[in-house]
């Protein structure tokens, strides 16, 4: 841990950040001298009702009624936002279509791994919107009732999501990758009454027609009273062989010209429903609600990432990750969202690069692997494209390692903020991150989130400074889930957030709390290593090995074994053209003792072929560690939950001694 910031904030920055107009409109409410943002995220903890009244007011939420209590229940579940309130996430995020300054400007700009471009304005998303919502309507779909996409990241997806959230129905997208099966176990779990699915998806040049999947995919919803077909690989979506039952266009449904209605509805009334990476059994629907999405994403991306009207938000994602739902939200901040449909990494490590100069995107989100690939395929991104409209990247899904925040300084751009950031799927938002007016420290998470009582707990439930601790959660927040699917009484969620700590919000991760303030994730509290009885995280030893050059991608396991002993081996994938002799695990080793420490060198190193995540590229610690410990493969994962079961099976084969791979070590 290093005193020594990275990047300082431009108290000259121009635009002024909404941050700084946040502080003084809090002082002015208040009465109080909020100065910094520690003084501002103290506050925001410590007085809930006043802080995310304060959030209601700056950006003017519009509901059926002015709200007259903030917080009438802080239990930890079960706390009550804004009783009294009716609103609706769509209206939100249409309501920058009503302003004659943007309405002819592009709310969504949707670009295709072939590089086509579509533009979406803001006045014609809004009569896309009323058209779907209209022909919905007719199909029976009312509040409380689901509907459900089988897509690819286009303005399709937001479209159809939006006319859903329109009429107060619940929606769920699953992306196309997963076969019919997996997206089955997820959406089937909601019998959703409509289903909107594209012919297909792009990805590294290639097209991949799902037609086949959705027949299935709708064979397995039984309740399904229509299917909109996308036409994503052709002009339209043709059920060649007459598979589909009840089949529509997208432009039979879309082409209609209605202005949005909006059913406004209770603040905690389900929006959408997103899920567990269901790595082990069913995955679990975690439901969030209108009222605590707008107001958490309107504080999450107005102050922390300085969104407003007239911006441009690009973020690689697809629409199983919680990121997509961030593309959507930028639609509230009044910014234009883009939406991208294929590899990041196609035709090479620049792409993602190319599209946010060409988009003029003024924030990037990424995963740390696109540094990681820029880094070693030597680019230089700054100067290739034109970035000038950038000001802060996001990065999120794992640990961005502290060698690539002098490269994005150098290479990117020293006055362009890399704000690394950790949230969830669970809360559909951040805990930790990074504003306008905080400083960046390589390798770590500026502070706590505004509004996220964030602390590092010991087992005892005692707070940590300087060490490693569980990450706990011991205010709520308003887009806790207001429950799961299919979980009546409410035994789930109590189980898998509050059974360590009743009351507190236990997410999972293991974290440090510097004594300059800021957050260091060190990985799954579930996948902890640990040496001689010190607790280390994995992402202390991906920062060292993955950038080493010969090494591709890397994965290490702590695994206890019957007779009591302990194995920790550091499993690798190695670049084209490179073998691991004695030489290279040499370095690895010595890297990891001295840019680590001792205790991070591992017990052996072995060559693997790939490493396997999850849909969204998290790296499977836990299932790995519980293939070497012996569980049989199919109480450890399930295939369409992982982006290479096969990845998985050789580890199966490893554990089981029947795979050549232990000669590697």
């Amino acid at each position: 841990m290093t005193a020594e910031p990275i990047w300082l904030p431009d108290p000259d920055q121009t635009p002024r950040p909404q941050i700084a107009d946040f502080i003084d409109f809090a002082n002015q409410r208040t009465g109080q001298s909020l100065a910094t943002y520690d003084d501002l995220w103290k506050w925001s903890v410590t007085d809930l009702d006043g802080f995310w009244g304060t959030v209601w007011d700056f950006f003017d939420v519009v509901a059926e009624e002015p709200y007259t209590e903030v917080l009438a229940d802080r239990s930890m579940p079960g706390a009550t936002w804004f009783p009294g309130t009716r609103l609706n996430y769509a209206e939100h995020a249409l309501r920058a279509g009503l302003d004659d300054k943007l309405a002819d400007e592009p709310a969504i700009i949707t670009i295709r791994e072939s590089g086509e471009r579509t533009e979406t304005t803001w006045r014609e998303l809004r009569r896309q919107v009323g058209s779907v919502a209209t022909w919905l309507r007719g199909q029976g779909v009312g509040e409380g009732d689901r509907v459900v996409g089988y897509l690819p990241n286009t303005h399709h997806t937001l479209i159809a999501f939006l006319a859903s959230a329109s009429l107060g129905a619940i929606w769920s997208a699953c992306a196309q990758d997963y076969a019919a099966e997996g997206a089955g176990t997820k959406l089937g779990q909601l019998e959703p009454k409509v289903l909107f699915a594209a012919d297909g998806y792009l990805w590294n040049g290639q097209a991949f027609d799902r037609r086949d999947q959705v027949a299935d995919l709708a064979n397995r919803m039984p309740g399904l009273r229509a299917v909109v077909g996308v036409g994503n690989l052709g002009e339209e979506f043709i059920d060649e062989h007459g598979q589909i039952t009840n089949l529509t266009t997208w432009d039979d449904v879309a082409s209609g010209d209605v202005e949005p209605e909006f059913a406004r509805v209770d603040f905690d009334t389900p929006l959408w429903v997103l899920y567990s990476s269901g790595t082990t059994g069913i995955p679990k629907g975690i439901v969030h609600s209108h009222g605590g999405v707008v107001i958490d994403h309107l504080r999450l991306l107005g102050l922390h990432l300085d969104i407003r009207p007239g911006d441009r938000f690009f973020w690689y994602t697809n629409t199983n990750w919680m990121m997509w739902n961030l593309v959507a939200s930028a639609l509230v901040g009044g910014a234009t969202t883009v939406c991208f449909d294929g590899s990041p990494l196609y035709p090479g490590p620049g792409r993602l690069w190319e599209i946010a100069a060409e988009t003029k995107a003024n924030v990037l989100g990424v995963s740390p692997g696109i540094f990681l690939a820029g880094m070693k395929a030597g680019i230089e991104p700054g100067k290739e494209f034109d970035l000038t409209a950038l000001r802060t990247i996001g990065a999120t899904g794992a640990p961005v390692p502290a060698n690539c925040f002098p490269w994005v300084r150098d290479a990117v751009g020293e006055r362009v903020q890399l704000a690394s950031t950790s949230g969830g799927t669970d809360v559909v938002s951040g805990f930790a991150g990074s504003a306008p007016n905080c400083p960046i420290w390589a390798g770590e998470l500026s502070r706590p989130v505004l509004g996220v009582a964030l602390e590092s707990w010991d087992d005892s439930g005692q707070p940590l400074i300087g060490e490693v601790g569980e990450m706990v959660i011991t205010a709520p927040m308003p887009s806790m889930p207001v429950k799961f699917w299919n979980d009546t009484d409410g035994e789930r969620y109590r189980d898998t957030y509050f059974s360590m700590f009743p009351g507190v919000w236990r997410h999972g991760d293991w974290i440090t709390i510097t004594d300059h303030g800021s957050v260091i994730i060190s990985g799954r509290s579930d996948a902890t290593l640990n040496r001689q009885g010190v607790r280390l995280g994995s992402a202390d030893i991906y920062d060292v090995v993955d950038g080493i050059p010969e090494v591709a991608e890397s994965l290490v396991i702590g695994a206890e074994q019957p007779d009591g002993g302990y194995w920790m081996p550091l499993f690798v994938v190695l670049a084209s053209g490179v073998s691991l002799d004695d030489s290279l695990r040499k370095r690895i080793a010595r890297d990891l003792k001295e840019k680590a420490s001792p205790r991070h060198v591992p017990d052996d190193i072995i060559a693997v072929p790939a490493v396997p995540h999850t849909k969204t590229g998290k790296k499977l610690e836990v299932p790995v560690k519980r293939l070497i410990q012996g569980h049989p493969l199919e109480k450890v994962a399930t295939p369409d939950a992982v982006d290479s079961f096969e990845a998985l099976e050789y580890f199966a084969q490893f554990a089981a001694g029947k795979d050549g791979a232990a000669s590697e070590g």
